[in-house]
């Protein structure tokens, strides 16, 4: 089945698993500077939080592509170590709004500050403009 792909879209899986394997080392490794006992895949959901400031667990549920048990498991753990709260929704009290403690966004902006340098390092050298092209690429390609 391979030979029958076009190039360009052999080239797109070539290039998009050395990312998420990228991808994988990095979460691994600010995971484990935001909290040992921390998993690496919550590094999405604490970047995602990070940005929202709070959000209802059933937006980022739908958000990230993770039933709302799988997340609230997560959300569990995260609980646990001290890095997110949840609080009623002052909208719907069945509700819960979920958002990153002080201590968790102290972590995680100390542990994540060394990794976006090393996306400037890498970046620095491209044209301002390949690096818009760039994250509009992917957003295009996140969305779709």
């Amino acid at each position: 089945m391979d030979e029958h792909l076009p190039e360009p879209i052999r080239a797109v899986e070539h290039e998009l698993t050395a990312l998420l394997r990228r991808g994988r080392a990095v979460s691994w490794e600010i995971a484990r500077e935001v909290h040992p006992n921390l998993e690496p895949n919550t590094y999405g959901l604490l970047l995602w939080l990070r940005r929202c400031g709070s959000v209802r667990l059933t937006d980022l549920a739908a958000r990230l592509g993770v039933g709302k048990g799988t997340l609230s498991r997560q959300i569990q753990g995260l609980e646990a170590l001290g890095l997110v709260r949840r609080d009623p929704d002052p909208t719907d009290r069945r509700a819960a709004q979920i958002s990153m403690t002080e201590e968790g966004q102290r972590r995680f902006d100390a542990a994540r500050a060394a990794r976006l340098g090393q996306f400037l390092r890498v970046l620095e050298t491209w044209p301002a403009r390949d690096v818009e092209e760039f994250a509009r690429l992917l957003g295009r390609f996140n969305d779709s």
